[in-house]
């Protein structure tokens, strides 16, 4: 009897979508690891960059302040975890590395020095795995989000608290071309 009521247990549960929901579940959160590790990459990359420029471009220190606090933020909310906060601390570090960005441009002392190239062009690489990790991530979350609100897996999800993730969305306004200007 207690083997009969094991087997029919087992049969129910495999039937609910318990075990896939926790594994989707598993995956959105692998993905949002990716996508901290990749900004944490990017905000290690700055200094770096930003003493490389400073060394050329002493004038500009309103640019170095800016990106100081813009890295700051965002390591502060990747160590959060909170999305919202991410892509908002994002969006700051990009507007600032933007004008660092023009500042080097403006210099061809800066754009010959192999230093500058070689930080510029790990930095490309970061923000194509910044890219590719919040497609993979969005796709985990529409994966999960859609597989728990159909049935039966909605009342599994209910039962054991599974709810909806939230995406990795653009800040508003970030499709905007970032407007350069130095006053």
């Amino acid at each position: 009897m207690k083997k009969l009521a094991i087997l029919a247990a087992t049969l129910v549960l495999s039937g609910c979508g318990y075990n896939k929901i926790q594994t989707l579940d598993e995956q959105v959160t692998a993905f949002k690891s990716q996508i901290e590790v990749q900004l944490q990459r990017r905000a290690d990359l700055v200094p770096n960059l930003v003493e490389t420029v400073k060394a050329f471009a002493s004038q500009e220190l309103e640019i170095f302040e800016t990106l100081a606090n813009a890295r700051a933020a965002l390591s502060g909310a990747v160590r959060g975890g909170d999305l919202a906060e991410m892509a908002t601390a994002n969006a700051a570090l990009t507007g600032a590395l933007g004008r660092l960005i023009a500042i080097a441009e403006d210099n061809p002392e800066i754009q010959s020095n192999e230093n500058f190239r070689m930080l510029q062009d790990q930095l490309e690489g970061t923000e194509n795995r910044i890219s590719v990790a919040r497609q993979d991530y969005n796709s985990a979350v529409r994966q999960h989000n859609a597989y728990i609100r159909r049935f039966p897996q909605v009342l599994t999800a209910k039962a054991v608290g599974a709810s909806a993730r939230d995406y990795f969305e653009a800040e508003e306004g970030a499709q905007a071309v970032p407007q350069v200007q130095f006053n």
